[in-house]
C-alpha cells in the first residue's frame, strides 16, 4: 500500500525524529534514525565526530548510512540529520527511493525549539539566531527541491502532527493509484 519508504527531511529541531517514530508505528513500518544509525556504527556521539573529524568526516559518515540504509531495500520510515541535503548525491538517493517530506517550520519556531540545545555541533556559536537563520536560508531550497509532501510540523502536539500527516499521505497515496 506504501511506497517503499518515507524520508523525513527538515531542519534541526523541525521533529523529524519525533514524528519519523510516531509515524512509523502509524504505518507499521520500522523507523530507521540516520544520526543514531550513525552513533552506532562509530560507537561515537554526533559532537565527538564533529570534534575529531569535522563536519566533512560526519558528512562522508552520514552519506555511507544514507546509501546502507536505501540497499538494504526495506520498508521504514527515515529521520535524516538536517544537513544531509548538501550533497548532491544524497538529495537523487532520497528524492529517487521513497516519498520525502519536508516538515517545515518557520525560523523562529526553529529558533524557539533550539535555542537551548547544547548538543547540536552547529550550534556551538556565540549567535544563535544568526546560525539559524543562515542554516535555513541555505538549506530549505534544497528540503523544497526535493519534497514530495511540504508538510508544517510547527503544532506542538506530535499526535495531532502525526494524525494530520498520515491523512496527507493517505491522500497522496490514493491519488496516485488513481
Amino acid at each position: 500500500m506504501y511506497p517503499k519508504r518515507f524520508f523525513l527531511v527538515g531542519p534541526m529541531g523541525a521533529g523529524k525524529s519525533t514524528i519519523g517514530r510516531q509515524l512509523a508505528k502509524r504505518f507499521d513500518l520500522p523507523f530507521i534514525d540516520i544520526d543514531n544509525e550513525i552513533e552506532n556504527v562509530t560507537g561515537a556521539d554526533i559532537q565527538w565526530i564533529f570534534d575529531k573529524e569535522g563536519e566533512y568526516g560526519f558528512r562522508l559518515r552520514e552519506s555511507k548510512v544514507l546509501r546502507r540504509s536505501v540497499e538494504s531495500n526495506t520498508k521504514a520510515v527515515i529521520a535524516t540529520g538536517g544537513g544531509i541535503v548538501l550533497n548532491d548525491e544524497n538529495r537523487l538517493l532520497i528524492s529517487s527511493a521513497g516519498t520525502v517530506i519536508y516538515l517545515s517550520v518557520t525560523k523562529q519556531q526553529l529558533y524557539e525549539r533550539i535555542k537551548r540545545d547544547r548538543k547540536r555541533p552547529l550550534l556551538q556559536v556565540e549567535d544563535r539566531q544568526q546560525a539559524v537563520n543562515r542554516l535555513f536560508d541555505e538549506r530549505d531550497p534544497l528540503y523544497r527541491q526535493i519534497a514530495d509532501v511540504i508538510f508544517s510540523s510547527s503544532s506542538t502536539q506530535v499526535q495531532r502532527v502525526v494524525d494530520e500527516l498520515a491523512r496527507e499521505l493517505d491522500h497522496l497515496e490514493l491519488s496516485c493509484r488513481n
